[in-house]
């Protein structure tokens, strides 16, 4: 590893008005080393990566390449020096080619003005070659898997001729097995001189994958060390700012009542699941991908409908209900993709927790505002939402509080069942701790939780009872408490003798 830091920061800073997001942050980053970036949401890793990348000027200090300090005007300038960024959203044009994504915005073969196809294709066949990848580069980017997108969007930042790769949450859409292959790749990267910095909150993986950490916290770096000198409760307790306690609250203690009942349910990929959901317990669904966990819940929610079977609460059938009549009865979904489903970006936190509550909120249709600002203070006093008012746009919060708003929205309708698609995805282990502590007060409350995730452990500590999905069918139904992350990952890949 040479001596001389590919990137360096020096006393990097960054002000929005008086706040200080980023304070005085001097790291190195090295040639041919995995460093990691932690810290909780809000910590200031965003801004950091932003000014590094070249979308915002720091307020103080200095960014350095090949010890040379510089000043980025533009994304496009931090390229041009081989600092390429990944940003959790790929921002992949769906309806284009993996060729054609992986060379847009950069100068393609052929005489100018006229595109040659075939060179495109075949130097996009390359690029993914360099990455072990071998998959037909016309399709379209809406029709890849998740591992398919993520690996165009590497190979773009390879015809970039990208020497520092910055990966924010590169996993959050894949499952255990696209993890592992893109893993393979970040350090076959790695070996061959690539500088990466990698940005998650799954901090098993940060373990398993790193050379070197640092933590953030409040826009201060706390420290930088290699993995092998640190601990999965020091790197907790650095991020917070205090010990860790127990991750996951305890179970519930009673049976409860049955008040959801799915039979024999069938859609594109479910094949005839029955289950049921109970009062005061959280239901934990694991699957792989494409096993029909979130279309489990967009059945039960109303936003599609099945093509055979029931669903009934509390003994009445909901099976043809719309999402309105679901949501009046008491089912309330909270959609995977946040951003693009669950919140209206450029609104405030108010208008957003609103509009799950509209009809309470209006006289005659009119809107009344002074209801729906006392409504939103409220739910965001009893979520911990950090704002600085009700009133500030979502698009300014942190991954973690707009999670928070996307529950207010849905639990100020007081449901009776709460179905949860991938809750704390992309968000830091200090909100996952409160999201965790508002499920259980929730089912203390009487309310049946349905909760999917992708995180094996994240069920076993927080679910009662696991259901595991493989191929559209019920695999098996285990007890979280007395079950184990082999048994579950047997169930997942179909093995019935788990």
């Amino acid at each position: 590893m040479s001596t001389t830091p590919v990137l360096a920061t020096r006393n990097l800073s960054k002000d929005y008005g008086p706040i200080r997001v980023v304070a005085n942050v001097s790291l190195n980053f090295h040639a041919g080393s995995i460093h990691a970036l932690l810290g909780e949401n809000g910590a200031g890793k965003s801004t950091l990566i932003k000014m590094i990348a070249g979308v915002v000027h720091p307020s103080d200090g200095t960014v350095e390449v090949d010890g040379e300090p510089v000043r980025f005007r533009s994304v496009k300038e931090g390229q041009a020096a081989g600092i390429v960024a990944l940003p959790q959203e790929l921002m992949l044009v769906p309806t284009l080619g993996a060729a054609e994504n992986i060379y847009l915005g950069m100068r393609r073969p052929g005489v100018p003005g006229l595109l040659h196809r075939g060179r495109l294709n075949a130097d996009a066949t390359e690029q993914l070659a360099r990455l072990g990848q071998s998959f037909d580069v016309t399709t379209p980017a809406v029709e890849l898997s998740a591992i398919q997108q993520t690996m165009v969007a590497l190979a773009r930042a390879l015809a970039r001729d990208a020497r520092v790769l910055v990966l924010d949450e590169p996993t959050a859409a894949l499952t255990d097995t696209e993890t592992e292959v893109l893993f393979a790749v970040l350090r076959s990267l790695r070996d061959q001189g690539t500088a990466i910095m990698y940005v998650s909150h799954r901090l098993d993986e940060v373990f398993a994958l790193a050379d070197t950490a640092t933590v953030l916290r409040n826009g201060q770096h706390i420290w930088t060390k290699p993995m092998g000198q640190t601990q999965h409760d020091e790197v907790v307790a650095s991020m917070i700012g205090r010990a860790p306690e127990t991750e996951f609250p305890e179970r519930a203690s009673t049976d409860g009542e049955p008040i959801l009942r799915i039979t024999e349910l069938v859609g594109w990929t479910l094949r005839g699941v029955s289950l049921e959901a109970r009062s005061g317990r959280v239901l934990g669904i694991a699957g792989l991908a494409g096993a029909g966990r979130s279309e489990l819940l967009r059945l039960i929610a109303g936003v599609e409908r099945p093509q055979a079977g029931t669903i009934e609460l509390d003994g009445r059938d909901i099976t043809r209900s719309s999402v309105a009549h679901s949501m009046a009865a008491g089912v309330a979904l909270v959609p995977e993709e946040r951003r693009r489903q669950g919140l209206v970006m450029n609104a405030t936190i108010a208008t957003n927790i609103g509009l799950g509550s509209l009809t309470h909120l209006s006289d005659s249709g009119i809107m009344r505002p002074g209801r729906e600002q006392r409504l939103a203070q409220q739910q965001a006093d009893e979520l911990q939402i950090r704002a600085t008012s009700v009133r500030q746009d979502v698009a300014e919060l942190s991954g973690g509080n707009q999670q928070k708003v996307v529950l207010a929205k849905y639990l100020a309708r007081q449901p009776r069942v709460l179905l949860l698609d991938e809750p704390t995805r992309g968000i830091d282990v200090g909100t996952k701790g409160e999201i965790y502590q508002l499920i259980r007060r929730l089912t203390a409350e009487g309310v049946a939780v349905i909760v999917v995730s992708s995180e094996i452990s994240e069920l076993l500590g927080l679910a009662d009872e696991v259901a595991v999905l493989h191929q559209g069918q019920l695999a098996g139904f285990v007890d979280a408490a007395t079950s184990d992350q082999h048994t579950i990952l047997h169930l997942c890949y179909g093995r019935l003798d788990a």
